[in-house]
Order: structure tokens, then C-alpha cells, then sequence
């Protein structure tokens, strides 16, 4: 297994605030493309600072920013207390993920080591959607979202589907169809958004996996859907980021 090095850095954001944020890197060979890695509501916990070293592995600079940092620095929620994340969740304002993002992905320009070098960005649940988010506003060569609920219109918000003809590059959406919180109605009014617009997109649903099937940490875990999603996100990014 590969080397890493791994550290916790802090991005000044441009609203004032500081953001700490997870990297992991190669350590013996330099990074050939940068990746943002988005949390869950569960914060940058052990499962997401995981993924991160799992992507260091193969070749990224990984950096997974703290998104709850101007209400809760550090948090890191259990995933059977679902009530705790939740104010911080209600928190967020997009303005102030938008000002996140780019202190995440100027972090990233910086320290690529070449202005060429790619840059993409994954994200899982609520970090679904601000991947989503961030190929609206920066000039990414791939997107990923792991069931990224409020991209489309649902009950505690009115999401973000008039982004969609502004989306930067391809999108790969992965979904459970056994998902109760993100129904068919949401995933086919994001794949409808995205078609209407005329943006390139993969829609992948597993029909026999849950909301959070990647993770390993929670109940819903789908051993056989996370392996099959880790081959495609790796097949996707490999071809749009030209690694």
C-alpha cells in the first residue's frame, strides 16, 4: 500500500472566517490531479477522511474542507444521531459554501505544483450537492455526487436545479432505489434538468442500495454497490481529467 502524507490545514475564506481542511497526498510520487472531497452531515469523520487517503493513493492531492466550520470547528457526528447534525445542516447558506469551495479549490491551484494539472471534485449526501454546486461555479474537469440530496427540489428546500446550464464539465450522479430520503421523483427531475440543458451527465442507480450505501461505517452499507461506484468514479475521473 502506498505511502501518504497526510496533515490538517486551515484556508482563509473570503468572508473572514478560517476553514480547516484535510489533505492527503502521495508521498513518494507528486500528485497528477487535485480532488475536493466533500463530507457527509457527519463532518470530516474517520469514514471521510478515509475516502480522502483512498483517492492519495491513486494519484490525487485530496483535500476534504470542514463545511460546518462556522458553527461547529471539528465536528463530528454519529451516524445514528441524525438530530444532532441538524442544526448545523439548517446553517448553511449556499452564498457561504459558494466563498468554501473557492478558498477549497484556490488551496488546490496553489499547491498542484503545475497550473495544468486538473482539478475535480467528489462529494457524499449533503456533500453531493455542493459538488454539485461547485461545477456550477468553477471551472472543474468532473463532478461527483454520492446521492446528493437538495440538488433537487425536496421538502426542506427548493434546490439547485436552475444551476444546471451552468455545470463546467460532466456530472456522475450515483442514487439508491432503496433511498427513501432522495425519491425517483427527485433523481429524474436532476437527470431531466441536466438533459433539458444540454450538459453531459452519467446517472447510476443501484437498485438494491440505500442512502449512504458507500459507507462502510454505517448500516446501509452495500459492499457490492460501493465497489462497483468506487470503479466508475475512478473510470470517470481517470477520462475526463486525462490521468
Amino acid at each position: 500500500m502506498a505511502e501518504l502524507l497526510t496533515k490538517w490545514v486551515t484556508l482563509q475564506v473570503a468572508d473572514g472566517t478560517t476553514m480547516r481542511a484535510y489533505v492527503a497526498l502521495p508521498q513518494e510520487s507528486q500528485a497528477h490531479a487535485g480532488l475536493l472531497v466533500y463530507q457527509e452531515a457527519f463532518g470530516v469523520n474517520a469514514h471521510i477522511r478515509d475516502v480522502t487517503d483512498r483517492f492519495a493513493r491513486v494519484g490525487y492531492l485530496a483535500l476534504a474542507p470542514e463545511l460546518f466550520h462556522r458553527t461547529a470547528a471539528g465536528f463530528e457526528g454519529v451516524y445514528n444521531n441524525f438530530e444532532a447534525v441538524m442544526p448545523h445542516i439548517r446553517a448553511l447558506r449556499d452564498a457561504d459554501l459558494e466563498a468554501d469551495v473557492r478558498a477549497s479549490y484556490s488551496w488546490l491551484r496553489e499547491n498542484l505544483g503545475h497550473e495544468k494539472f486538473p482539478v475535480a471534485c467528489i462529494g457524499f449526501c449533503m456533500g453531493g450537492r455542493v459538488s454539485f454546486l461547485t461545477n456550477s461555479i468553477l471551472p472543474v474537469k468532473a463532478a461527483v455526487s454520492f446521492y446528493g440530496g437538495g440538488i433537487a427540489p425536496n421538502p426542506m428546500g427548493p434546490g439547485m436545479l436552475d444551476r444546471a446550464g451552468n455545470l463546467h464539465a460532466p456530472q456522475l450522479l450515483f442514487w439508491g432505489g432503496l433511498d427513501k430520503h432522495i425519491g425517483t421523483e427527485q433523481t429524474q427531475a436532476v437527470a431531466e434538468a441536466l438533459r433539458k440543458a444540454g450538459k453531459p451527465f452519467v446517472n447510476v442507480d443501484f437498485s438494491d442500495a440505500d442512502h449512504g450505501f458507500f459507507c462502510d461505517a454505517r448500516p446501509s452499507y452495500n459492499p457490492a454497490a460501493a465497489k462497483q461506484a468506487w470503479a466508475l468514479t475512478n473510470a470517470f475521473l481517470n477520462c475526463h481529467l486525462g490521468v
